[in-house]
C-alpha cells in the first residue's frame, strides 16, 4: 500500500467552486469554472461544470465557495464530496 501512495501521491482531483443549489438532502450542486485557452484563437474561455457533491452535514449553502474532492460514486450523480467551506455567502 505504501508503494501505491508513493507512486501516485495525488490520486484524487480537488476543485473549488460556488454552491448553486442546496435543496437536496446531503447534496450540494457546485458550479466549477475553469479558464482554458482556445486552441485556435488563443483567447481565454471560461467553462463551467455543475458537479453534485456529497455534503454529509448539510453545511454548504447557496452562494458559498467550497472545495470539493473526487471520491467513489455515492449515487447516480454524486462523484464528489465537500471537503471544506472556504467562504460563506454574504
Amino acid at each position: 500500500m505504501a508503494d501505491e501512495a508513493a507512486a501516485r501521491p495525488n490520486r484524487r482531483k480537488v476543485r473549488e467552486g460556488v454552491v448553486v443549489s442546496d435543496a437536496q438532502d446531503k447534496t450540494a450542486v457546485v458550479a466549477v469554472t475553469e479558464r482554458v485557452r482556445h486552441p485556435r484563437y488563443a483567447k481565454t474561455v471560461q467553462r463551467t461544470k455543475r458537479m453534485h457533491a456529497h455534503d454529509e452535514t448539510n453545511d454548504a449553502h447557496k452562494g458559498d465557495r467550497v472545495r470539493i474532492a473526487e471520491t467513489r460514486p455515492t449515487s447516480k450523480m454524486k462523484r464528489w464530496r465537500v471537503v471544506e467551506v472556504l467562504e460563506r455567502a454574504k
